[in-house]
């Protein structure tokens, strides 16, 4: 996984979205960064949301979250850096108990993370006698392990149709709730969490989007809020989008989510013209090739689960890998 290969050979995966003064400023960084991989025998597992650098530059697996997780099961090496939020580099702790997990930067979070506890979970079941509890991959641990089963903006009709009851709470995402909603007979009952990125978007962007780039196709993630993923021609988790864009292979597309996706998608899309109406995500900016060979380095920042809440957590996350 960690084959000999140098910085300046990586340019040409990027050259279409870095330009190379500022690729010569990142190449001290990307280098050691390698070397810290082979001698530590460790990957790198990044988020789509990631910068280009990063996730064509020195990532071992990336994708969405679901990808993620289901990578993270098969992982060998003795170190994983987890470049994305704090909830990844949990669930990737999660599934490997043994491995040292590191994030680059404690602070990394989110807001959708951050919009529940798991006393909120309590009230809610408390409120709602027997009915399942299916919570958003974008939680802490602890709340994961108050749930029933997870789900990811790519599986969450499955996960919910799996069940096989007529009516579920799930959390905490609001507008994702409301968009799988519109796709299954099964009722959902939502919490009103929301995605600092995916909130920004608006039905009349996608007016305005169209009426100056005629011909485009807008693919808009379900945490988008309901009018928006409508208003779109397809909705789809950031992997889905990905592959519509690789099948499909429009013209000219917007991807309504977090303004690096575009970048890393159009490394491989040279006939697609990307237009980018940016909205960043800060906590996924928080990491940087800088703070992950600090990570390396020093050995920072190591991520432990409770070991009281991690069972209950990673059931809830290997049940919906076996959907």
């Amino acid at each position: 996984m960690n084959e000999q290969i140098s910085a300046a050979s990586l340019y040409d995966r990027v050259s279409r979205v870095i330009p190379k003064a500022e690729w010569m400023g990142f190449q001290d960084d990307v280098e050691a960064i390698l070397e810290l991989k082979r001698k530590r025998n460790a990957v790198i597992l990044a988020h789509n949301y990631q910068t280009p650098e990063i996730f064509h530059g020195v990532a071992d697996i990336v994708g969405d979250s679901l990808a993620l997780a289901r990578k993270a099961m098969e992982v060998e090496a003795d170190v994983i850096v987890l470049a994305g939020v704090h909830f990844m580099a949990e669930t990737a702790k999660l599934l490997n108990p043994e491995k040292t997990v590191l994030i680059p930067d404690m602070a990394a979070g989110c807001s959708l993370a951050d919009s529940i506890t798991p006393e909120d979970i309590a009230l809610l079941r408390m409120a709602y006698p027997g009915v399942p509890v299916v919570t958003y991959v974008n939680t802490s641990a602890a709340v994961k392990a108050a749930s029933d089963i997870c789900c990811t903006s790519g599986n969450a009709r499955q996960v919910v149709e799996s069940l096989g009851v007529p009516r579920v709470l799930m959390l905490p995402d609001e507008y994702l709730a409301k968009n799988v909603a519109r796709e299954t007979s099964v009722e959902l009952i939502a919490w009103r969490g929301h995605c600092e990125v995916h909130e920004l978007f608006t039905a009349d962007d996608i007016r305005e989007l169209r009426e100056s780039h005629p011909g485009v196709t807008v693919l808009a993630h379900p945490e988008c809020p309901p009018d928006v993923v409508e208003a779109a021609d397809f909705s789809g988790s950031t992997a889905v989008m990905s592959d519509y864009v690789s099948r499909e292979r429009p013209a000219r597309v917007v991807l309504l989510t977090e303004c690096s996706m575009s970048d890393n998608v159009a490394v491989h899309h040279p006939d697609v013209e990307f237009i980018r109406p940016c909205n960043l995500c800060p906590h996924m900016k928080r990491i940087t090739l800088g703070n992950i060979r600090a990570a390396l380095e020093e050995n920072r920042h190591e991520v432990t689960v409770d070991p009281a809440i991690a069972v209950a957590a990673r059931r809830a996350v290997e049940r919906m890998l076996a959907v």
